[in-house]
């Protein structure tokens, strides 16, 4: 098992900018490399510590506000834990980074027509026909982070270099031991 110190890396962007892809492309490189890593999902978490919520403001908070208490205690306990949430507040994140220690914010960066051609799910199709109340990006604000400790570009940049971008970073701040040819 590899040392790492524990901490939450965050993807926050639209839906279908590729947060989840990234993450889970994160998960499998340091889970090779012998990091202590897991992944939270937030469409999985809705369905489990997070199910009865709805997409107010105030139940969005809590939302947040359970995931941020479950990745605390992972990374507290020397896990990289790696959250994938749309979280479209900056309120959300300010918690979130207020609530963890060592909190890693990665903007995934992708213009909203481009999250729509990938949707696969049809939901921005539903949220533009108003089939979807508060969508983020339609009918509810995503607020662009103002200082991400990391920006991704999902459109112009390759799932792998954007792996790359999140373990060099990682390496760089002491997250992870710089080896050559280990992680980056």
């Amino acid at each position: 098992m590899m040392e790492s110190k524990g901490c939450v890396v965050w993807f926050t962007g639209l839906s279908g900018a590729g947060k989840t892809t990234t993450a889970q492309h994160l998960l499998q490189q340091l889970r090779e490399a012998g990091a202590r890593a897991e992944l939270l999902d937030g469409d999985e978490l809705r369905a489990g510590i997070c199910k009865g919520l709805g997409f107010s403001r105030e139940d969005r908070m809590e939302n947040i506000k359970r995931i941020a208490y479950v990745a605390g205690l992972l990374a507290r306990n020397g896990v990289i834990a790696i959250v994938s949430a749309i979280t479209p507040y900056r309120e959300m994140r300010q918690y979130a980074r207020s609530a963890i220690g060592s909190y890693i914010e990665v903007y995934v960066d992708c213009p909203l027509e481009e999250c729509e051609r990938r949707d696969v799910k049809g939901l921005y199709a539903k949220a533009r026909k108003n089939e979807i109340p508060s969508f983020t990006g339609i009918s509810d604000p995503y607020e662009v982070p103002e200082n991400p400790d990391i920006v991704l570009n999902a459109h112009g940049s390759t799932v792998s270099g954007n792996v790359v971008q999140v373990c060099s970073w990682l390496a760089k701040s002491g997250y992870l031991p710089a080896r050559e040819g280990e992680l980056v």
